[in-house]
């Protein structure tokens, strides 16, 4: 049975009850992979009062009908009061993709990546605020993914949804208020799965991926999905190597009115001759980039080495037709090392300055939520209502150093860097101090609906507890106040289905971050503020054509900002910045054969309160107020299996200083490629050619901890995928 595109999804009116639906269509033997993109094979689809699974595929493949919305559970794109996009593992397995920050910055215009390679965390901004790595969640749980970065071969969906959730998620840990991510990890699905991929990145990176999944039972009621990658050789960057591993688990069981699942994965990340950036003194110009962009600024002796290893439990029971109830927990532990330099650049000839530093930080995360969602009518009124209580526990440890060489700090250039032998490590790594946070939330909210569901209406509200303290490494003794302080943040989103085709919403949603305790230096010494609040106003309108969808959204978002006044000498927080914004994004098959994913966004991220009256009113740093991007493939019809594929991005210039007097240009990157899609003695194969960065332009971008970095030089992907 062949099934398009545009019947992505089963609307069953009237269903009160939890159902399982098989749908097992069968390809034309004749047709490869590419040839069949209008033609989709369905894994299970299960259906929960009348809601198509998340997983879906809207037409093209490369993001999926719907996704997870944090308490709400899963919603179409469509009948979604929030401007969000879900990438799929056929997206990923295509872009040839390393991590998750080039998964959501490949195409998304609200997304900003600088685009830098090796360095130690993964590090974006949506809608113009810094999204911390460790702020995504693991089907939906925070403090389980990995704390710095995560290999995205363990995972079917990646969700990004924009803007500021402390109702939908609770506030997040590392306090992210642009936008969240999830990470979805791979189910095994009907059919039994042994693929094999093995890969190429110059210089000399070469890698290898395995994926099985298999289900037993009478009724394929247990499933298992392990998947395990090892990466390892030189990158385009000079002097630097790269290796990553994973070994992840997935386990789940679909019974009569219960759902179990299981995860654990082990992953390691490391890199010789990171990437840390260069910042600037005082006064000096932004110098010219080096004409080539493959410098690191770190000798190959220095490295950051990362070990990741979580695991988390979920189950689902249906206790009536309309009332599930449903429990997840989960732990990870994260090792971070480091030896590494910040060089400082001193004089318009690009001489720098730097010593060398360390860290061996650990974290240890547990998690857990307990949830109830169900349906319920009241006259001509529908409710969707989900209540959750979320706790949070995560224990930090820093040790740390500084270290000199035999003549004091390092002197070299930043277009010809000279390094000598290896700097020494302390060991053991002096102890600094260990932190405690606790995070527990209880949260409700309930979509209204009206009219067939055309207009619905969502409102809620969390209550969020915060507790945050510090303690010497070696001594014990408390270091500052302890943190103790509780917020309540409320939402409210509302869905206008105006057709089939279009559909408006609105949303005011708040984010929730720790406040801070007065420094002692300030009049208001000791003073502790409770967790402050950003605020997002936003409206927006989405298009789907079947086979093509488009969504406009405007934005407001104002994020609270602490300084200690100058003239009362008394810590407040009265600083903001306001982002405004408007976002143009698609992504489908208009075409037969063609497949389009991109947009376009405009920002203005202002300081609109600060306690430096200079800086009023200048633009965040790090930003660009314009962003396009676009990424495309075309099936040729004249040579079957073969695809091109092209993408672009590019941006206007950014500040890096905050009285806006140092800036980089704009630049634009073109990547090209090709993927050929066939069968080998019955077995499907598909092979992957890709190259980023074609011009090799050299350009300079911000990077996570300094002024400068530089931007991926031109670099060389091949892949071949193939199944048993």
């Amino acid at each position: 049975m062949q099934i398009p595109y545009h019947q992505k999804s089963l609307v069953l009116t009237g269903l009160t009850f939890s159902l399982l639906v098989n749908i097992t269509p069968t390809l034309a033997e004749e047709k490869t992979t590419e040839e069949t993109d209008n033609v989709i094979t369905l894994d299970a689809v299960k259906v929960y009062g009348g809601l198509a699974s998340a997983n879906t595929p809207y037409s093209g493949g490369q993001v999926t009908t719907g996704s997870r919305i944090g308490l709400l559970g899963d919603k179409d794109f469509m009948e979604t009061p929030f401007n969000t996009i879900s990438y799929t593992e056929k997206f990923m397995e295509n872009q040839q993709v390393s991590d998750i920050q080039q998964v959501i910055s490949k195409t998304d215009p609200t997304v900003f990546s600088s685009g830098i390679p090796g360095e130690s965390n993964e590090g974006y901004s949506i809608r113009g605020f810094s999204s911390a790595s460790g702020d995504v969640t693991l089907n939906g749980l925070p403090g389980v993914a990995g704390y710095y970065r995560n290999l995205p071969e363990m995972f079917e969906r990646v969700e990004v949804l924009k803007g500021p959730s402390a109702l939908l998620n609770g506030m997040p840990p590392k306090g992210s208020v642009g936008g969240s991510v999830n990470l979805v990890t791979k189910r095994a699905g009907d059919d039994p799965l042994t693929r094999i991929t093995a890969s190429y990145m110059s210089k000399s990176h070469f890698g290898g991926h395995v994926d099985l999944g298999r289900r037993f039972g009478q009724d394929k009621q247990l499933g298992v999905r392990f998947n395990g990658v090892y990466k390892d050789g030189e990158t385009a960057v000079k002097n630097q190597d790269k290796r990553a591993s994973l070994g992840s688990l997935g386990l789940d069981f679909r019974g009569e009115g219960i759902r179990l699942s299981a995860d654990v994965y082990h992953s390691k990340d490391r890199v010789d001759g990171l990437t840390r950036g260069i910042s600037l003194a005082p006064g000096l110009a932004v110098p010219k980039p080096p004409k080539k962009g493959n410098v690191s600024w770190n000798p190959p002796w220095a490295f950051y080495d990362t070990t990741d290893k979580g695991m988390m439990l979920r189950g689902e029971l249906d206790l009536t037709d309309q009332l599930m109830v449903y429990a997840t927990g989960g732990i990870s532990k994260t090792d971070f090392n480091s030896h590494m330099a910040a060089p400082l650049v001193f004089n318009q000839a690009g001489d720098f300055r730097t010593n060398f530093s360390g860290v061996s930080d650990s974290w240890t995360r547990k998690s857990m939520e307990l949830g109830l969602q169900g349906k319920a009518s009241t006259g001509s009124i529908n409710h969707q209502f989900a209540i959750n209580f979320t706790h949070y526990n995560e224990d930090y440890r820093l040790n740390g150093y500084r270290s000199i060489g035999p003549s004091g700090d390092w002197v070299s250039n930043i277009y010809n860097p000279i390094w000598g032998p290896a700097l020494p490590q302390p060991s053991p790594i002096p102890a600094i101090s260990k932190t405690k946070m606790r995070l527990t939330s209880f949260g409700i909210a309930d979509t209204l609906s009206v009219f067939d569901d055309k207009i619905q209406l969502t409102l809620g509200v969390r209550h969020q507890q915060v507790m945050n303290e510090s303690f010497n490494a070696m001594t014990g003794a408390r270091m500052g106040e302890r943190y103790k302080e509780s917020a309540t943040t409320p939402a409210a989103a509302l869905v206008f289905r105006a057709t089939d085709k279009i559909s408006l919403y609105a949303n005011y949603t708040e984010g929730l971050n720790q406040g801070s305790i007065a420094p002692a230096t300030a009049a208001n010494a000791g003073e502790v503020f409770a967790p402050y609040k950003t605020k997002q106003k936003e409206m927006g309108i989405k298009f789907d054509f079947g086979d093509f969808s488009q969504t406009i959204s405007l934005y407001e978002i104002k994020r609270p900002s602490s300084y200690t006044d100058p003239t009362s000498n008394i810590f407040s927080f009265g600083g903001e910045q306001r982002n405004r914004g408007v976002e143009w994004s698609f992504f489908g098959s208009p075409l037969e054969g063609v497949r389009l994913m991109g947009g376009v966004a405009y920002s203005d991220p202002k300081i609109t309160k600060t306690a430096n009256s200079a800086n009023k009113g200048k633009l965040a740093t790090g930003l660009p107020k314009w962003q396009g991007k676009l990424g495309a493939e075309w099936d040729i019809p004249q040579l079957q299996g073969m695809t091109l594929t092209a993408n672009v991005t590019t941006m206007s210039k950014q500040y890096i200083n905050a009285d806006n007097s140092l800036s980089i240009p704009g630049h634009t990157v073109f990547d090209l490629g090709v993927r050929y899609t066939s069968k080998v003695a019955g077995n499907p194969i598909t092979v992957r050619a890709a190259v980023t960065n074609v011009g090799n332009k050299a350009y300079w971008s911000k990077a996570n901890f300094t002024n400068l970095g530089m931007g991926a030089p031109r670099t060389f992907n091949l892949s071949m995928t193939m199944d048993f």
